[in-house]
């Protein structure tokens, strides 16, 4: 067995106690190549983000830092710039073999929600060690709005996989040549590379800012809140944009992303040499995102951007991201966008899901 693990090995993980909850996992909870993470029923407001560190539980490290919990029971609001600790329903029981990584969901990083997954003696955000046994906690803090939260919500995402899967750029060349990953051409270095669509073909409007004064998403609410409120519209002034420091944009792929049934991608930074800015909080591209069954159709990916000190001019086509391609070690049981009420298939520009459609 090597790769990453597909829903139906999944299944049998959480058979065997390897991975379990309170209450238990539902159905709902399991993709192609991952399984959705629950909030529990309190939330820690801690003094700043921090890591367990080695032979440290995340307990004591909340001792440390704690400045007072919140119910979630009848939901509660997280306020924009605050860091908080959420003891999630799932835990842990890796066999030595099997290790895990965790990302944000893809409505978690649209709306600049930054949530990670720390664990007892972690030192990694995200990461989890091969025989990992303990519980898991998110580290949320909302950037751009505050959300009102419940028990139970997902927020994150966790994967597993067995020995090193990883395509190397050979083997991404001939899975290109295969089966095209992109509808333009790849270029390919340490992954396949992203880049930035800011010249549409029927319209200037390429993305949306985040608006500094806004107020609370409820997470539960699909398809409620008028864009308008929240976010304002970016028109590209001929092939580029200026992005201002500390603002957070949507913005779009040019390339038409495929994942074949027998792979995953995860997002990562291209280099953090080319520009002010760092894209895509929310990282995991599932088996099935862009395809069809006539071969690879492609989807856009949409791109969390956040610009850091300086302004930043960014142009059409610049490279942002690279997708990282693995194999999986099964091909799952169903796929992205197979009747399993995926919301982005097929997307192009796309606010997440809590906000209705614009024309």
């Amino acid at each position: 067995m090597t790769g990453v693990l597909s829903s139906q090995q999944l299944k049998g993980l959480i058979a065997d106690g390897r991975i379990s909850a309170q209450p238990a996992i539902i159905p709902e909870q399991i993709q192609p190549a991952s399984i959705d993470l629950r909030l529990g029923g309190v939330a820690y407001r801690v003094r700043a983000s921090f890591l367990a560190g080695h032979g440290r539980p995340v307990a004591d490290r909340l001792r440390d830092f704690e400045m007072h919990r919140i119910d979630l029971s009848d939901g509660a609001v997280l306020e924009k710039g605050c860091v908080y600790v959420v003891p999630l329903m799932e835990s842990l029981d890796l066999p030595a073999d099997i290790t895990a990584v965790a990302n944000a969901k893809s409505s978690t990083g649209r709306l600049d929600l930054l949530t990670r997954t720390i664990t007892d003696s972690g030192e990694e955000f995200d990461r989890i060690a091969a025989g990992y046994s303990g519980p898991l906690y998110a580290e949320i803090c909302p950037r751009s709005f505050s959300v009102l939260v419940r028990p139970g919500m997902r927020l994150n995402q966790i994967r597993f996989r067995e020995g090193q899967a990883i395509l190397d750029d050979t083997a991404l060349r001939a899975l290109h040549a295969e089966t095209p990953l992109v509808d333009d051409a790849a270029v390919i270095d340490e992954g396949l590379g992203f880049s930035v669509d800011l010249k549409p073909t029927d319209t200037t409007l390429v993305g949306y800012r985040a608006k500094p004064h806004t107020g609370v998403i409820d997470l539960d609410l699909i398809g409620h809140y008028d864009p308008a409120e929240f976010w304002e519209e970016v028109h590209a002034a001929g092939d580029h944009i200026i992005l201002d420091p500390g603002a957070f944009y949507i913005l779009v792929s040019r390339e038409a992303v495929h994942i074949p049934p027998a792979y995953a991608a995860e997002m990562a930074p291209y280099l953090a040499m080319v520009g002010e800015f760092r894209v895509h909080y929310a990282g995991f591209f599932d088996p099935g995102f862009g395809h069809s069954r006539a071969g690879g159709a492609g989807s856009r990916g949409v791109l969390e951007v956040r610009c850091h000190e300086a302004p930043f001019v960014l142009e059409h086509g610049q490279i942002v991201g690279r997708l990282v391609y693995e194999k999986m070690d099964q091909i799952p049981d169903q796929l992205y966008g197979a009747g399993i009420a995926s919301n982005y298939q097929g997307q192009g520009l796309k606010l997440s899901k809590h906000f209705r459609a614009t024309a």
